[in-house]
Parts: C-alpha cells; sequence; structure tokens
C-alpha cells in the first residue's frame, strides 16, 4: 500500500468544473500555492462537460439574487476572458419566443426583470422581426423579447483553458484524487485528504458541483442539500447548423429556461435541457419520455427540426441548492476558512468569471493575503486546429510533421499531430473523451465509429501503456477487454487521401 504524501497549501480548491477551474485561474495571479482537486480523470468531466453551452444576458433570475447580479456581471467578462484564454466565444445574441399573446405579456415582464437586473439593450421585438432573424421559427410566433448580449461559447474547452494557465502560472491539479475527509480543528478546515495524499490547507474553496452538501458535510457542517436536475438533449450534425443562428428560447417556466434550440461554437445545433429531479447524483442516463419530451419543446420554437440529422444524445445534472434555489457563496457557518460556492446550476456557465472575483474578494475578507504576481500571464494560446488553418499554414505544418498529415477522425478533420499534443498539454489528459474535448476528435457525425480505435492507439503509444489500460473517462471505463491482436493504426488517411475523397470540405 503506497503510503501517504503530505503536501500543503494555501488554498485547496474542489471540484474541477467550470467554477472551481475558474477560480483556481483567479488564484494564480497572487502570490499563493493553488491546489485544484477534482475526482474524475480529467477536469470538466460532471456537470460542466453536459450543458447548453450559453452565455446567457441576465434578463430570467429574480432581481437581486446572487443569479442575477453574477449572470449580468459574468456575460461582460466573457469577451476579455475567452479572448486571452483562447477559446471560442460568439455574441449571436438571444431571443425568447413567444407563440401567443399572453406568453408576450411574460415577455414584457422579463424585459423589466433584466432591465431591473441590469441587462443593456434589451427590446421587445414584432413577429416581422423576428421571422427576418430566424426565418425557421414557428411561424404562430406572435413576437420576443431580443437580448444582444447573449451568447455561446464552449463549457469544457474554457474549463480545460482555466486549468492550463492556472498551472502555467504556478497552480497544482490533482486528477482522479476524491476528498475522502476534512479534518477540522477549533472552527477551521486543517488538512484535505485524498487517496494516497493530504493536504494542509489555510482555506479551502467547495467548488463541488452535485457533490458539495456531502463535502460540506465532511467539515461538520449541513447548511444545504443538492438535488441534482437532470436535462437531456439532442445534438445535431452540423449540417442542420443553417436552422438557426443564435440561442432561441421559450418562455420559461418557475422551474426551468424551457427547452432551447440553439447552435453550437463548433457548428452543430442543440436542443434541451428538458428538467427531471433525480434522487442520484451519477444519473446521466437518457430516456424515451425525455428524449420525447425534448423534441416537442424544440419543435414548439422550430417545427422543421431536422430530426434525422440527430448524432448522439446526452444528459447532464444541475446542482439545484435548497434551501432558496439561489447560488450559496459565502463562508460556511462554524468555519472561518471553509467558503462554499454551491448551488451552482444556470447561469453557472456564464456567472463563473464573476464568482470567481467573488470568491477571492471573500477569502480576502476573511485574512487570505493577496499579492499580484508581477509575471502572472493571463494568455493561454489556443491549441492549433488543422481546421482553423489555412492551406498554406496546414501544408507548412504537414512539411515541417508528417503527423499534421495525418487524418484520425474525418468528421472533425482531426490530425495525429493535434491528438498527441492534447496528450502532452499542461493539464494531464489521458482517456479518450479527453482528447475528444481538447481536439473534437470523435465528436462528428459517426460519433468515434472511424477514429475511435486509433485514438485508443495513439493514447496507448503516447502514454506508454497497453491499449487495454486505455478508458473512456478513467476508472473502469475501459475500451479494450483484454489485449489487442491488430494494429489500430492502420486504417487512418492522409490529408491527400481526404482531399481525393471529399475534396473541398477538407
Amino acid at each position: 500500500m503506497a503510503a501517504t504524501k503530505r503536501i500543503t497549501a494555501d488554498v485547496v480548491v474542489i471540484g474541477a468544473g467550470i467554477v472551481g477551474t475558474a477560480i483556481a485561474r483567479e488564484l494564480s495571479k497572487y502570490e499563493l500555492s493553488v491546489v485544484l482537486v477534482e475526482k474524475e480523470a480529467d477536469v470538466a468531466f460532471g456537470t460542466t462537460k453536459a450543458n447548453t453551452a450559453l452565455v446567457h444576458a441576465g434578463y430570467d433570475a429574480d432581481p437581486g439574487t446572487l443569479k442575477a447580479k453574477l449572470n449580468v456581471a459574468g456575460n461582460a467578462l466573457y469577451p476579455k476572458i475567452t479572448q486571452e484564454l483562447g477559446v471560442l466565444y460568439k455574441n449571436t445574441g438571444s431571443l425568447v419566443v413567444a407563440l401567443d399573446e399572453d406568453q408576450m405579456l411574460h415577455i414584457h415582464e422579463l424585459k423589466i426583470r433584466g432591465e431591473k437586473n441590469g441587462v443593456p439593450r434589451l427590446e421587445v421585438i414584432p413577429a416581422e422581426r423576428l421571422l427576418e432573424l430566424e426565418p425557421h421559427v414557428n411561424p404562430d410566433a406572435v413576437g420576443a423579447l431580443w437580448a444582444p448580449t447573449g451568447g455561446i461559447t464552449c463549457p469544457w474547452e474554457l474549463a480545460i483553458a482555466y486549468t492550463e494557465n492556472a498551472v502555467l502560472n504556478g497552480a497544482r491539479v490533482l486528477l482522479s484524487s476524491p476528498v475522502i475527509g476534512i479534518d477540522v480543528h477549533e472552527g477551521r478546515v486543517t488538512t484535505v485528504h485524498c487517496p494516497n495524499i493530504s493536504i494542509d490547507a489555510r482555506f479551502v474553496v467547495n467548488a463541488a458541483g452535485v457533490w458539495a452538501d456531502d463535502i460540506e458535510r465532511m467539515a461538520g457542517r449541513d447548511d444545504f442539500e443538492v438535488t441534482p436536475r437532470r436535462g437531456e438533449y439532442y445534438l445535431f450534425d452540423k449540417r442542420a447548423s443553417r436552422i438557426v443562428a443564435r440561442p432561441l428560447f421559450p418562455v420559461p417556466t418557475p422551474f426551468s429556461k424551457g427547452i432551447v434550440v440553439a447552435p453550437t461554437v463548433d457548428g452543430n445545433l442543440l436542443a434541451g435541457p428538458n428538467s427531471v429531479l433525480t434522487g442520484r447524483k451519477d444519473d446521466y442516463a437518457t430516456t424515451a419520455p425525455g428524449l420525447a419530451e425534448v423534441l416537442e419543446g424544440a419543435r414548439k420554437l422550430i417545427p422543421d427540426l431536422p430530426v434525422r440529422e440527430a448524432i448522439t444524445n446526452f444528459a447532464g445534472l444541475r446542482a439545484v441548492a435548497e434551501p432558496g434555489g439561489d447560488f450559496i457563496i459565502g463562508v460556511s457557518p462554524g468555519l472561518s476558512n471553509f467558503i462554499n460556492a454551491a448551488g451552482i446550476q444556470s447561469p453557472g456557465l456564464t456567472a463563473a468569471p464573476a464568482i470567481a472575483e467573488m470568491v477571492r474578494d471573500i477569502l480576502s475578507d476573511v485574512g487570505l493575503e493577496l499579492m499580484e504576481k508581477p509575471d502572472f500571464d493571463p494568455i493561454r494560446k489556443r491549441p492549433l486546429r488543422f481546421t482553423e488553418l489555412t492551406r498554406e499554414e496546414q501544408a507548412r505544418m504537414v512539411a515541417e510533421d508528417p503527423k499534421w498529415g495525418h487524418i484520425i477522425c474525418r468528421c472533425e478533420t482531426v490530425t495525429e499531430a493535434e491528438i498527441v499534443a492534447a496528450l502532452h498539454s499542461p493539464v494531464p489528459c489521458t482517456t479518450v473523451d479527453g482528447v475528444k474535448f481538447r481536439t473534437r476528435a470523435g465528436a462528428g457525425r459517426c460519433q468515434g465509429g472511424f477514429c475511435g480505435p486509433r485514438v485508443v492507439a495513439i493514447i496507448a503509444r503516447e502514454l506508454g501503456i497497453p491499449v487495454e489500460k486505455v478508458t473512456k473517462k478513467g476508472g473502469k471505463s475501459r475500451i479494450v477487454m483484454g489485449p489487442s491482436k491488430e494494429p489500430l493504426l492502420e486504417c487512418s488517411c492522409s490529408v491527400e487521401g481526404m482531399e481525393k475523397e471529399v475534396g473541398d470540405d477538407v
């Protein structure tokens, strides 16, 4: 049995979702030792990997709530943050569509609420303008709320970028490191225990998503309860992307923003989620009734939704905290150095940059000294993607390294060089899903049917492990059962072969 290693940290951040990674990056700006711990094999493998990827304008939350305040503040930070970190972000604007005059009354209420929250340039538009903006919207629509500050991004790409930049600025990341115990002495957390490592900490931030209440209970408190709410989705092929140009919302209910139809920054189309309370924190099931509900809701907005272009379904969990239902951000009662960032459901992705600043200020208020690093580098260069290069740049890269001409994922035109780079990035990438989140290999129409075995072979080669040890997402999720007898890379193709096959689509 391996001996337990002991380290020290000024701040331990528990949970490497979008909130925890944003906090870690924010704290890496200062002369602090920061350790980010995550139970999964990679960052963004929890709630962050499965949501609607929207940058909300901020009209939906009740005025005066943390959701309202941090949504608007976070939205304003997105252009700068995504530019610094090399992450895709599009300021598309968004629309809330009314299908009858009663719903138009609620549209006007949303506009008033949004203005109270500080959302700029909200406008109620008539059906004619709506159809000009979105020609495929339901022709029965009578009007909409136009929110120009809405947008779209990629949540796992942002979480990865936050983490990489934090690591490059001195933070440490411990993956596959679930918290198994927390020591408390005289009203202060002293140590966070993970398998094989214990971290003596001056301060702890609990950003553990749906597990945040369990983490707080490890520290002897029981101030809130997280009830996960499952949402199911349809993802459509890029050929369906012409259907909408920006996120389309229905008029919201008290429990949900409703089933949305939205483009993704990578060119796909997304529909969902529904909203189902589930008693399990690992319930990522998709169900026939749930997916039927998603389609029914999506077709109310886009009647001609091209269902045949659906390429996959998935589900995500939202961390609904009670009592109150608002974000829970602050010092845990009775624990002077333990800060909760819990109950972060929608609009948590949008609010994450502002949540990070709020947690930083709380830490300062309770005694953490914040001295800025003179050499902090806010820039994380965007990894090279073959599809984003010009023909001339592609040719140069292939000439310098033949792996750039070796196409592994034909749907997304991902090269072997991109996968190798991902496997040797600043944040350890060891799984098939980790490669997909960094390169999009396996995210296309065939969902890894062609490139999957080749990705497994590259992971095994680069990490020096047998192919049967490669996993989809860590733990016991092995791809290959038993020794492999066949070489897995033989059936990939070259750039030249791709050009002959699909011409200008390369």
